[in-house]
């Protein structure tokens, strides 16, 4: 299965899907998603470790072991597998794998090779994310993607990556959520977010013994998404100069932008918020949609969430058919293929988590209906985990783990979502 369904992928450009109300096109990818940092524990040489860890901090909690992944990973490929998900998206730390400028751990290397062969083994196509957030320390101590020499330092560490397990992988992304900067600089609360990252900021450059330091996830994006889109660009490159044969892109952070009444600022938010990195992707192989819930914009910009709304964890709205116009618009812009890269919802009542990925798939199945080359659903995320700032509160997993034993337990989320994809069919 595995053999196929890679071979399918690495074929550059398909016609539109053609199938039976009902039944999905054949190689589907239907998974579950996890970040390095989230999950595997014990990131010592990243950015965040030490965001985590400065005083002051805007981190809840540090995330510690986390769920323990980088030793556990065969235990969470093989429940990916047994739910009857036919993929598994993961990420390749950095930190871990250029521990200093231009010093490479072969070690690190050989893990996420392992995990890559560990996915084939079970029949799961590999779907690698090369960036989701963290960078190594010694990269944030420099200035990270405010650096001038930042596209070229990620493309070195892109090309080192892909000569390990390139001829293995189904497919790969470049950055996660690289416009995250700009939807935190949207949001009202942004002005306090910032003075107190800044503060942060100070003491984490202090400690690294370094004037500045910088991470991507609370900077000045008007200071790093030029940089970002080259390194973007850069890694693009180096991934597609082999070995393999496979699909590049982004993954991009998209909320359902509606407007309200014959005058609002919709368009303009969009333009804003995704415009350079769909652009982006429109220079890729596929567009990476992330979505969470919708915004609804008026006049004067983003109007609150309905008053009789059900919220989730995050303090969002809980609406699982924004992924729909999210696809949508990704599809319209870039005119490339769409995998839902990540769709879930932070909930601790699992019965809630249910009905989101029924609401979120009946629209996946109306995008494919009506033509759009939608080729994965990849839900997030496979275990409760690490969720950055807010720690191990929000829960988001469909499977749960034990802070303590790290047992793993899947929900009956999970085999919920495993049956559709043992199916095929929405």
């Amino acid at each position: 299965m595995a053999a196929t369904m890679l071979g399918a992928l690495s074929v550059g450009a398909r016609k539109a899907f053609a199938q039976k109300r009902g039944n999905l096109p054949k190689g589907f990818l239907w998974g579950a998603a996890t970040a390095g940092h989230q999950v595997e524990g014990n990131n010592t040489g990243s950015d965040i470790w030490l965001l985590e860890r400065v005083k002051p901090t805007i981190f809840s909690e540090p995330s510690g072991s986390a769920a323990d992944s980088y030793n556990r990973y065969v235990e969470d490929i093989n429940i990916v597998a047994e739910l009857g998900l036919n993929c598994y998206r993961f990420s390749a730390e950095w930190a871990r794998i250029e521990t200093e400028k231009g010093q490479f751990s072969q070690s690190a290397l050989d893990h996420y090779s392992r995990m890559v062969d560990q996915c084939l083994a079970k029949g799961l196509a590999p779907v690698l994310t090369y960036s989701h957030f963290s960078t190594p320390r010694w990269f944030a101590a420099l200035g990270g993607f405010e650096e001038k020499d930042s596209a070229e330092m990620f493309a070195r560490y892109a090309d080192r990556l892909t000569r390990t397990v390139g001829d293995r992988l189904a497919l790969a992304i470049t950055f996660n959520e690289p416009n995250i900067a700009r939807q935190l600089a949207a949001m009202p609360a942004f002005g306090e977010l910032r003075k107190a990252a800044g503060q942060m900021f100070a003491s984490a450059a202090r400690e690294a013994g370094s004037n500045h330091f910088s991470s991507s996830l609370f900077v000045d994006p008007d200071r790093t998404e030029s940089n970002m889109l080259a390194a973007h660009r850069a890694g693009y490159q180096a991934i597609k100069a082999g070995p393999g044969s496979f699909l590049v892109g982004p993954s991009l952070a998209i909320a359902d932008e509606q407007g309200v009444g014959d005058v609002n600022q919709a368009e303009e938010k969009r333009r804003t918020l995704y415009g350079a990195w769909l652009e982006a992707a429109r220079g890729s192989d596929f567009v990476g949609v992330q979505t969470y819930t919708r915004n609804l914009v008026g006049p004067d910009g983003d109007l609150p969430i309905p008053e009789n709304a059900e919220r989730t964890q995050m303090e969002s709205e809980f609406y699982p058919s924004a992924v729909g116009g999210t696809i949508r618009y990704a599809a319209a812009i870039t005119g490339k293929p769409v995998y839902v890269t990540e769709n879930g919802v932070a909930t601790e009542d699992d019965t809630r988590r249910v009905a989101y990925i029924d609401g979120a798939l009946r629209e996946v199945r109306r995008c494919i209906d009506d033509g759009i080359d939608v080729r994965g659903y990849i839900h997030w995320s496979l275990l409760d985990n690490f969720e950055w700032v807010l720690g191990y509160r929000p829960k988001f997993g469909l499977v749960s783990v034990d802070r303590g034993t790290f047992r793993r337990t899947p929900k009956p989320s999970a085999l919920h979502l495993g049956r559709y994809a043992r199916s095929n069919r929405i």
